[in-house]
């Protein structure tokens, strides 16, 4: 695994300049493993773990990855939430990565899992050549990271633990507010979480961006909070 991994690192060094990579498998009945990245130790401990004791629900790559079909390669700031990068999930757990861009490369494994390489870029943003060029690649370095995860000790059938806290943990979001909230105030406070705009969030529930702020407005109420950062925190303390 280990000799795959540096051939996969150092095809990607030849293709395009970047600040570091990321492989996740994302499991729709668990949560995601991380089987490589090349975070330094207290960037693992802040990112990677904190990471994956829930937060991922927020993650738009999770979004992405367990999605009924996922693209070949993407650039994630096409593919996010459009205030994605105002959210809190982005501030607490994103943003201090320091990448200004990163594309991604999705390989299907099953209708359960989906592995997702990130490869990123911290000083500066992808040009559109550089882009095209990882796009043409796309073939040869998906092919890589299935010869990876096949390689990995991991791939083995996940235990009942994993799947009964991602189980868990999926309930506590898809329920967030049950008992104070209506069918569609939830609705709303999942897509607030992840980053959705009101106009976003109106295109998608297909009502009117007034309708959306009413119901934002009355669901601050009910959980007793003012803002976006109290609805996260509370959220997060929920998990």
């Amino acid at each position: 695994m280990q000799e795959t991994t540096s051939a996969l690192n150092e095809a990607i060094d030849a293709i395009v300049d970047h600040g570091g990579t990321c492989l996740l498998a994302f499991h729709k009945t668990a949560p995601p493993e991380v089987l490589h990245h090349t975070l330094e130790r207290a960037g693992k401990a802040h990112y990677v773990d904190r990471y994956l004791a829930g937060p991922y629900l927020l993650d738009p790559l999770y979004q992405l990855a367990t999605q009924s079909s996922v693209p070949e390669v993407c650039r994630f700031r096409d593919e996010a939430p459009d205030r994605f990068l105002s959210s809190q999930y982005y501030r607490r757990y994103c943003e201090r990565t320091h990448l200004k861009d990163e594309v991604d490369f999705f390989r299907r494994i099953d209708s359960t899992l989906t592995l997702a390489l990130v490869v990123g870029r911290r000083d500066k943003r992808f040009s559109r050549i550089d882009v095209e060029a990882l796009q043409r690649n796309a073939p040869i370095i998906n092919a890589a990271i299935e010869k990876i995860w096949r390689q990995a000790p991991s791939q083995s059938t996940r235990r009942s633990a994993d799947e009964e806290m991602h189980e868990r943990l999926t309930e506590r979001f898809e329920n967030f507010g049950e008992g104070l909230l209506t069918d569609r105030e939830q609705q709303i406070t999942r897509l607030l979480l992840r980053g959705y705009s009101t106009k976003a969030i109106a295109r998608e529930l297909r009502i009117a961006p007034g309708t959306v702020m009413v119901h934002k407005r009355n669901l601050f109420t009910k959980l007793g909070i003012s803002s976006q950062y109290e609805l996260f925190s509370r959220f997060i303390s929920s998990l």
